[in-house]
């Protein structure tokens, strides 16, 4: 019995003590395995042709191991990655893509336009963002009056972008090119010049009839300026005349008034700062008694000054009328509160001063309305 009892005790013993040593012999020879294969990683790993993961890399025994061929991140690149620009998921330039026709706003228009039959009345609006529109006769061409110096301010710019022209290029006020009317540069000497920035600002601000013949000359002329409205698919749009074209002889379409801005707006046309040079120009027009002055109406806007008005209903329109006495029009850009973007035209003709041109066109503004309200988003928590 003690004999049995002893040698269960032994064998109890020998059990642990060959696990131990065999778990040491594993670890000794996977040690040599590891450091004999980082070793040979070593070169590559200094080549950066393999990268060990960061909580691998700062450990002491791989450092020791690979000496140099490790390098922590460094905090100046660890930086550059939380500060990469973030690509934006907003709402992204849209090109003039007509898709959808919001027939009960065509459908108003017409019976707006019905209303006064011994007028001639065309209209255009784009939702820029999604391609809905709607159009009245948009693509017949018209007396542009002063809404041609829209597209022309697009035809200089483009020249800008071209390295052809400076924008505070000198130019020469000649005799041929005084215009009557609207503006204050034919009261200057013949010879006097103005830099090309203020002539475009006043062409724009103040519908200076000189500074728009100004910028049609350096634009090489009536002919080069018609044929690139024609490449930019302006087909309703020509110079026939200088201006202040009383009798109504230069002409647009809504359509090509609406398709003039959108280019500028989505990107297709103008390098970004000829894009900011733009709505700069824009936004200096004073006359804001038409489209503004409509979609304020249409909005529920109390009386009084357009621009403020809609600016409180997150509203910004950026125009530029014509006023011939027979020939009446409006067009302009139109932000939205919720950063969508809208463009539209009109363009009325009748009798000479007639009232009923101007407040036609409000109407028209005015019945857009209901279909340039914001999308609502819900208050987040």
């Amino acid at each position: 019995m003690s004999s049995s009892r002893s040698s269960r005790r032994s064998a109890g013993w020998k059990g642990p003590a060959q696990l131990i040593l065999r778990l040491v012999l594993m670890g000794v020879g996977l040690g040599l395995l590891t450091g004999s294969g980082l070793r040979l990683l070593a070169p590559r790993v200094q080549q950066q042709e393999i990268t060990l993961p960061s909580w691998l890399a700062d450990q002491a025994l791989i450092t020791t191991l690979l000496g140099n061929a490790v390098e922590p991140p460094s905090t100046e690149n660890a930086a550059g990655k939380q500060n990469a620009p973030v690509v934006a998921k907003g709402l992204k330039q849209a090109r003039f893509a007509p898709r959808q026709e919001i027939r009960a706003l065509s459908e108003r228009w017409l019976e707006l336009a019905a209303q006064q039959s011994d007028l001639q009345a065309s209209a255009y609006m784009l939702i820029l963002d999604d391609g809905r529109f709607a159009a009245m006769q948009a693509e017949r061409p018209m007396a542009a009056a002063s809404s041609i110096k829209t597209p022309i301010l697009l035809a200089v710019l483009e020249l800008l972008d071209q390295g052809t022209l400076q924008w505070n290029e000198p130019l020469t006020l000649t005799e041929e090119l005084v215009g009557g009317g609207a503006g204050w540069m034919a009261s200057r000497p013949l010879g006097s010049r103005f830099p090309t920035h203020e002539v475009a600002t006043e062409m724009i601000r103040v519908s200076d009839n000189s500074a728009t013949n100004l910028m049609i000359a350096r634009a090489g002329g009536m002919d080069a300026i018609n044929a690139r409205f024609q490449e930019l698919d302006l087909p309703s749009t020509v110079v026939n005349n200088w201006l202040p074209d009383l009798d109504g002889t230069n002409t647009t379409s809504a359509r090509d008034l609406s398709r003039a801005i959108a280019l500028v707006d989505s990107g297709e046309l103008l390098a970004p700062r000829s894009r900011d040079l733009f709505r700069e120009v824009m936004g200096t027009s004073i006359t804001n008694t038409l489209l503004p002055r409509g979609l304020m109406r249409g909005l529920g806007g109390a009386q009084g000054e357009p621009d403020a008005s809609l600016a409180r209903k997150g509203y910004r329109v950026y125009n530029k009328t014509g006023d011939i006495g027979i020939a009446y029009a409006d067009a302009g850009l139109i932000e939205l509160p919720d950063g969508r973007r809208a463009v539209a035209g009109f363009l009325v003709e009748g009798p000479f001063n007639d009232p009923r041109s101007t407040e036609l066109i409000r109407r028209l503004a005015a019945a857009m309305a209901p279909h340039l309200k914001p999308i609502l988003v819900p208050a987040k928590p």
